[in-house]
């Protein structure tokens, strides 16, 4: 009797064994994820930046004699020297922005214009929308309260987020400098990543999968991110110099606009007829809406240049993910949420679309039996 109980103690030691090994994994890896949580959006774009930038670092290093360290050097010291500036600025002019829109809702002090007379002649709404819009510019106490609790929780988390953007400035120059770093050892990390790849997924798609997570990220971040924040970095210069207020607010719009891939003309010639009702006719004017046009146009140009022609992740996904990330993660999450979601997306894609071996075994078999009479 006791010798037909032994298998079954020892399958029950295995399973307790099993199980305990796993629970100890389960706690190093909770412990890992909240030590290195910090620092994650770090990371992330610090390898979104090493991958994008990756063939013009090989590039620069066959210029230096094989030596990619100079090479990630370099990229890393003209990346500053064009980003900080302008990103300096603009997150100076959002800051300013934001630090009067909390005061200016925290005040209640927002004043609405009486509607035109043309108002009550629109179908349907125009006599309801009349009322509503003339009692609204009279009475803001009303007004306020009727609106407060639909708007006050998103505007002010929205607000919260964009005052972090002098934090997203550093984490944007960390990461670049990190970038150059991975750079360096482009090879090496490279193996690591289809070495890691294989063992998720087998060795038999492992490069395929390493593939395609770096092609969607190079194609995401330089079609569709990186074409965006070229322009808003043309679009918030422009702004900047013209003292238009709230300059940086407007550029983080085009920002949005370009990723969602609508047109940047539905914000600058807002822009462009505000500056000229202000300022008048004038050759700074002028200059000023050839500068944003040709920012505006911009992508025309670059899509062709940066290869973002091939993008084959649907716009919805891009536009959730700059989104869902800028709310999340603040302004650093409005560049890493695109790249991810579509790296995430491409992957269920893949996996979904991904052919069995049973499958392909059916559909040889099906094509080698010979028609029915």
């Amino acid at each position: 009797m006791p010798a037909n109980r032994l298998p079954g103690i020892s399958s029950a030691r295995e399973l307790l064994d099993v199980l305990i090994r796993a629970g100890m994994i389960v706690v190093l890896v909770m412990w890992c994820f909240q030590i290195f949580q910090p620092f994650l959006n770090l990371v992330l774009w610090a390898v979104i930046l090493a991958i994008t930038l990756y063939p013009l670092n090989q590039k620069l290093a066959g210029l230096f004699g094989s030596r990619p360290g100079w090479a990630s050097v370099l990229l890393v010291l003209l990346g500053l020297a064009c980003l900080i500036g302008p990103l300096s600025l603009l997150g100076s002019s959002v800051a300013n922005s934001v630090q009067t829109g909390m005061q200016t809702l925290h005040n209640q002090a927002i004043e609405i214009p009486p509607p035109p007379e043309t108002v009550r002649d629109w179908p349907l709404i125009g006599q309801t929308l009349f009322d509503v819009w003339s009692r609204a510019s009279n009475d803001l106490a009303w007004a306020y309260s009727q609106l407060a609790p639909h708007i006050k929780g998103v505007s002010k988390t929205l607000l919260v987020q964009l005052a972090g953007i002098g934090t997203g400035v550093l984490v944007f120059v960390a990461a670049l400098i990190i970038a150059g770093l991975m750079m360096a050892k482009g090879e090496s990390l490279k193996h690591s990543a289809i070495a890691i790849a294989s063992r998720i997924s087998g060795p038999e798609r492992g490069a395929e999968l390493a593939a395609l997570c770096t092609s969607t990220i190079r194609a995401v971040a330089q079609g569709v991110v990186g074409i965006a924040f070229i322009q808003m970095l043309l679009v918030g210069i422009g702004l900047v110099a013209m003292g238009v207020p709230a300059a940086g607010l407007l550029s983080l719009v085009v920002l949005l606009l370009g990723i969602t891939q609508l047109p940047t003309v539905l914000i600058l010639l807002p822009i462009v007829i505000y500056v000229f009702a202000h300022d008048g006719v004038s050759v700074a004017t002028i200059v000023f809406t050839a500068w944003t046009l040709f920012a505006g146009l911009s992508d025309n140009i670059l899509k062709p240049l940066l290869l973002g022609r091939g993008v084959a992740v649907p716009m919805p996904v891009v536009l959730i993910g700059a989104l869902g990330g800028m709310l999340s993660n603040g302004i650093i999450g409005l560049f890493i949420g695109p790249v991810i979601l579509a790296v995430g997306y491409q992957l269920f894609m893949n996996w979904v679309y991904q052919t069995l071996p049973e499958d392909g075994l059916a559909a040889s078999d099906a094509q080698k039996k010979p028609p029915a009479d």
